[in-house]
């Protein structure tokens, strides 16, 4: 992008030598007589450097004006360089001019030289200095947001994983679905690092989780004091993610009168901070997430049908656990593989009933539940594998107790039973199978009450 600079003079002259030098080395200018149009043009525009007169008024040269003018810029963009030149320099203002936040000091007659070198030192600093925010803005959302490894071993998660290859290197908006704890937000991770945009940042915010009063702020940022506790400019999720993936958890949850001006923003780009008139663009690749049912929601007034066209250009559908059993146990032994490292235990695996388990319970909180479940196991964990006991899985009505959690006459009755499924009710194969005489195998359907034959 051509750095852009506005400059200030209230001399017609001055401004147009200046636009002709500086459009000829590569910069893009505006240009403004007076300091009230210096503040108007930075509160609608991105401006990467301000050059500034000190003195506008008729046979002023106190540079009252100019100095004025940069306390007035530090209170709305703290962070736009301001470099300031006059024909009445003396020490004095030079100094004051410096206190004030001015990054450096031109002379009138200037030398074109060192005036296009401190205008491109001080477009070289801005971008670096905005880019270093972005990243720490970046990067304390990434803590928030970090996740394991995505697992899909299963058959049941071979189209998910076909369809986010073959969406993710396009722009279009991806919609994810599927019951909470699914693994959602792994999911857009992957459409992004799958991307062309996988070297720009990836930002999620959960839609679910935001107040609606603070809902804008975090999208799209404020100016100070646009609010009691606005202490200073504060960049948003769609300006942080520009040039990367914006990540859209539980879309469904977003109020309803924030619904238009989400959907001016994921259309045209642009968006203001709260506080602020100056427009601003972003070019970021949308990823949303929920577990409602929107055509639902839509039905009853309560999301826009226009956001929804937007949002589901492709839509993919994450399947509960429950579905995906294949997946059960590498996301349970990578679960225990990266809490052990956290905790520093010493803990290697699942015994053999412990693995039962996990593959019989059902998962109705699906890859959240079971990374819990894992972590509370770890901490109970007395020796180096993880025992029954250790799960503490909550009892399901619809899955029969393992065999370990049985009387023995229980276990006995569910192993016949299982014999004579396997052998199609042959009570001479059964009995073979279970080391088991005839008359043994007999005695024992008559003490358990099993009706020779199968189930």
């Amino acid at each position: 992008m051509q750095p852009r600079i506005l400059i200030a003079d209230d001399q017609a002259d001055v401004l147009a030598a200046l636009r002709l030098l500086l459009k000829r080395e590569g910069f893009d200018v505006a240009s403004t007589t007076s300091p009230a149009g210096v503040l108007d043009v930075v509160s609608r525009e991105q401006v990467d450097v301000a050059l500034v007169d000190l003195n506008y008024a008729r046979d002023t040269t106190s540079g009252a004006e100019g100095l004025d003018l940069l306390d007035r810029l530090r209170g709305q963009d703290a962070e736009l360089p301001v470099v300031v030149m006059t024909a009445w320099a003396t020490v004095d203002v030079a100094v004051e001019a410096m206190r004030r936040g001015a990054q450096d000091f031109i002379e009138k007659p200037w030398d074109n030289q060192r005036l296009l070198s401190v205008l491109r030192n001080q477009v070289e600093l801005s971008r670096a200095r905005r880019a270093r925010q972005r990243l720490a803005s970046e990067n304390a959302l990434l803590r928030q947001h970090a996740g394991g490894d995505f697992i899909a071993d299963s058959p049941a998660m071979d189209e998910v994983v076909r369809l986010a290859r073959q969406v993710a290197p396009s722009t279009a908006s991806v919609l994810i679905t599927g019951e909470p704890g699914t693994g959602k937000s792994a999911l857009a991770r992957l459409v992004h690092e799958w991307s062309d945009r996988a070297a720009g940042p990836f930002i999620g915010v959960n839609l679910g989780g935001l107040a609606e009063g603070v809902f804008e702020s975090e999208l799209f940022g404020h100016v100070k004091g646009a609010y009691t506790d606005a202490r200073a400019d504060r960049a948003g999720r769609f300006e942080i993610a520009d040039g990367g993936t914006l990540f859209l958890d539980e879309i469904g949850n977003v109020p309803t009168p924030q619904q238009a001006r989400l959907l001016r923003a994921l259309e045209t780009g642009e968006f203001e901070r709260v506080g602020a008139s100056r427009t601003q663009r972003a070019d970021v690749r949308i990823v949303s997430a929920t577990n409602a049912d929107l055509p639902a929601l839509v039905a009853d007034g309560r999301f826009r049908e226009d956001l929804l066209f937007r949002i589901n250009t492709i839509e993919i559908r994450m399947p509960p656990l429950r579905e995906r059993t294949g997946d059960i146990l590498p996301l349970a032994s990578a679960a225990l593989a990266s809490r052990a490292a956290r905790y520093g235990r010493n803990v290697t695996g699942f015994e053999p009933a412990a693995v039962s388990a996990l593959l019989r319970y059902p998962w109705p909180g699906n890859v959240r539940e079971l990374n819990s479940v894992v972590e509370r196991s770890l901490l109970l964990a007395a020796g180096p594998g993880i025992t029954v006991a250790d799960l503490r899985l909550a009892p399901s009505r619809n899955a029969p107790p393992a065999l370990e959690e049985m009387s023995l006459e229980d276990a006995e009755r569910a192993l016949i039973r299982a014999a004579l499924r396997r052998h199609d009710g042959n009570v001479l194969e059964a009995a073979e199978a279970l080391g088991l005489s005839r008359s043994a195998m007999y005695r024992r359907l008559e003490k358990l009450g099993i009706k020779a034959g199968p189930d």
